[in-house]
């Protein structure tokens, strides 16, 4: 039975001695039933969040994420160009363990809703680039693992190994990880810090004007590792419209020698992440996780476009090459971080609007009006329509988004792209006169790209919250 956020608070005093704890109340967003978490308002206006782990496994990972938090010391932490949170205190409600951090600001975007051009796409790209150019010290120094490329390389053919030796993976998977594994050029590269598995839902935003969406806050710790920066990546393969921009900021941002492989381990480690779940469920002696994980696995089989799975075969070098090598993969399949517990809701009003936004709009409904004689404005048409229910959405924009069998139900795991509040809107932008410019300038794509993506993350936002 959960734990009432009044319970909850009252363990806060216990965690962080000193504190004046004069209000509480629950999250607005949900979580996945692993933690019971509640605010703590102190006497001085601060925020604090108290999450209580529902059994062993979730006590490992709070016990995890303190360790990960304590390691990053106030010059690491000058390093980073967005905020991360403090672990203020650790103490007991029962049995259970309890982690007390404070709250982070900003909202969340599913991996499937980031949308392309400027704003939340780049900005996670320099995000993740910034942990990556972290120094490997931070991690030694708090006695976290420390893994170069063979190390990764052991570990990955150990993990193919043993979902092999369940008999539940299909022969064509179990040969093109095989063949992966044995490709020397997809194991050259330089490791670094990493989340060791982030997802789109680590990060939190907030809005600029000139800029849009941009990371002020990234959760999820609890994997800090120096590893394969691939594995911060695989999440990408759920965000069709926004991986190429993602991945162009970061190798932008990036201050590490080029890797023409990123991309194609990338892929690797997310098609993994199903084998993770076949051992997690071997190991437990979990029937239906197993058949769970075998039933995703023949699906991601049956969705590869060819069987030709020799790695060496297809990658050449070069990142064209690297974006063919993998064909296709669907939303990944893992334990998932719980990123809802640290962050609570905005209204998208205060977020999004300004003046110039309103006039904005009123333009776009104007011309949308004009245009088609009448009807719905973009906001209002976007709206009308059926949600979608997940997936992968939109048209194929390089290696990243090939169609793919649509695995986005499968909740509980990491990386997928399916929120607690189930589906949620997408975009549209309306259509312009054929005669207005000619296809219009630079600038006018981008302020249409940015108004689209605004409107989309308003409704995101909204339904989240509600």
């Amino acid at each position: 039975m959960a734990r009432s956020p009044f319970t909850l608070v009252a363990a806060v005093t216990a965690a962080v001695p000193g504190a004046e704890v004069t209000g509480a109340r629950a999250l607005t967003a949900d979580g996945d039933g692993r933690f019971d978490s509640a605010v703590a308002t102190l006497a001085d206006g601060s925020e604090l969040v108290i999450r209580v782990a529902a059994d062993d496994a979730a006590a490992l990972e709070l016990a995890e994420e303190a360790l990960a938090l304590r390691a990053l010391t106030a010059g690491a932490r000058e390093m980073l160009p967005f905020r991360v949170p403090d672990a203020m205190g650790e103490t007991r409600v029962g049995e259970a363990r309890a982690l007390v951090t404070d709250l982070m600001p900003g909202f969340q975007i599913e991996a499937a809703h980031i949308p392309a051009g400027r704003g939340a796409a780049p900005s996670i790209g320099e995000a993740i680039a910034a942990v990556h150019s972290l120094p490997p010290s931070v991690v030694r120094s708090a006695g976290l693992s420390v893994r170069d490329a063979a190390a990764v390389r052991a570990e990955t053919e150990q993990l193919v190994d043993r979902a092999s030796s369940t008999g539940r993976v299909p022969a064509r998977l179990s040969a093109r990880w095989r063949s992966a594994v044995a490709d020397e050029e997809l194991w050259h590269f330089e490791s670094a810090v990493t989340l060791g598995g982030v997802q789109a839902l680590s990060f939190l935003f907030e809005d600029d004007p000139q800029d849009g969406p941009q990371v002020v806050a990234v959760l999820g710790w609890r994997g800090l590792t120096v590893g394969d920066p691939a594995e911060d990546l695989g999440w990408l393969s759920g965000a069709p419209d926004a991986a190429s921009d993602v991945l162009a900021a970061y190798t932008a941002a990036s201050q590490r020698a080029a890797d023409d492989a990123l991309q194609a381990r990338a892929r690797l480690h997310a098609e993994l992440e199903f084998a993770r779940w076949l051992v997690h469920g071997d190991e437990l002696r979990r029937p239906d996780i197993v058949d769970d994980a075998a039933a995703l696995l023949e699906s991601l089989s049956d969705g590869l476009r060819s069987d030709d799975l020799r790695v060496a075969a297809t990658y050449t070098g070069g990142v064209d090459s690297a974006l063919d090598l993998l064909d296709r993969v669907p939303a990944t399949a893992a334990t998932e971080i719980d990123t809802s517990m640290q962050t609570d809701a905005y209204r998208p009003e205060d977020l999004w609007r300004d003046d110039q936004d309103d006039q904005d709009d009123q333009d776009d409904q104007d011309d949308a009006h004009a245009a088609s004689g009448g009807g719905l404005s973009s906001a209002e048409a976007s709206s009308e329509g059926s949600p979608p229910t997940g997936g992968i959405e939109g048209a194929a924009r390089t290696g990243w988004d090939t169609p793919t069998q649509d695995l986005s139900e499968v909740s509980g795991v990491r990386g997928s792209s399916r929120g607690p509040s189930g589906s949620t809107a997408t975009a549209s932008d309306s259509e312009t006169d054929a005669d207005d410019g000619s296809a219009g300038s630079d600038l006018d794509s981008a302020n249409e790209a940015q108004r689209a993506a605004r409107a989309a993350l308003q409704r995101w936002t909204r339904s989240d919250s509600e």
